[in-house]
Order: C-alpha cells, then sequence, then structure tokens
C-alpha cells in the first residue's frame, strides 16, 4: 500500500489525483489487477467523473450544495455536519482496473479527491492487487 497526501485551499473543492495514482501503479510494476483508492476521513471522499472540462466539478459543487447546504438546522454541532453527509454521499473508496500497465479508466475520466471540510491535509492511501 502506498500513501499520498493532498493540501486543499477552501472548503470545498475537486482535486484531481489521477497522475498521482497512476505513478502509484508505474512504481508498483503491476501489469494486471486491482487499484484500490481510499479515503481515511470522514467529511472527504473520492468519486470518478469528467476530467476535461473544469466546469464539471465545479457544477458537482455547486450541485451538492443545493442538495445539502451549510447550514441546515442539523444536530451534529461542530460545523461539518453537511461535510459529513457529502462524504456519505460520494463514498470513501474506488476501484479501478489495472490492465498493460495503466488504469482503466474512460477517455474523459479522472479519479477526484473530494474535500468537504476543508481546507486541510489529507491523506489517500492505494492498495494495488495483482491478479
Amino acid at each position: 500500500m502506498t500513501t499520498f497526501t493532498v493540501s486543499t485551499q477552501t472548503r470545498c473543492e475537486m482535486i484531481d489525483i489521477t497522475e498521482r495514482v497512476t505513478e502509484s501503479v508505474r512504481k508498483s510494476g503491476i501489469r494486471e489487477g486491482l487499484c484500490q483508492v481510499f479515503i481515511p476521513h470522514t467529511t472527504a471522499a473520492v468519486t470518478i467523473n469528467e476530467n476535461a472540462d473544469p466546469d464539471v466539478p465545479r457544477d458537482i459543487l455547486a450541485a451538492l450544495d443545493r442538495i445539502v447546504p451549510l447550514s441546515n438546522q442539523y444536530r451534529h454541532t461542530e460545523g461539518n455536519a453537511a461535510a459529513h453527509i457529502k462524504a456519505s454521499l460520494f463514498g470513501a473508496s474506488q476501484t479501478v482496473f489495472i490492465k498493460e500497465g495503466h488504469l482503466v479508466l474512460g477517455t474523459w475520466q479522472s479519479l477526484f479527491f473530494c474535500e468537504f471540510d476543508g481546507p486541510r491535509t489529507r491523506k489517500i492511501l492505494v492498495r494495488l492487487t495483482a491478479g
């Protein structure tokens, strides 16, 4: 397993981590298998989505803010209840196939780290399994 960190700059943002995960695959030498990306935080997540248009992550975050507003009579009093809900909606992990030493992602797909309670420095765990 490998670990790397990302530092976020705002309360909510999506950061393309595909290159960092790809580097883990390259260094491993695994040609065929699985890549699991896990976010060990309750107010952050990981997703796969479009990487070509920077408005896609912006639209996703804007829609999430409409669905799960920052303030909404939450009983959780730390001020980050919305972040916990958003992280649960997205999930803490993604699994991507490895074929011929490369992540199997669609033409426009990337792995995005999703920050919902920043700015912070966050850990990302990558586990590669040959097979």
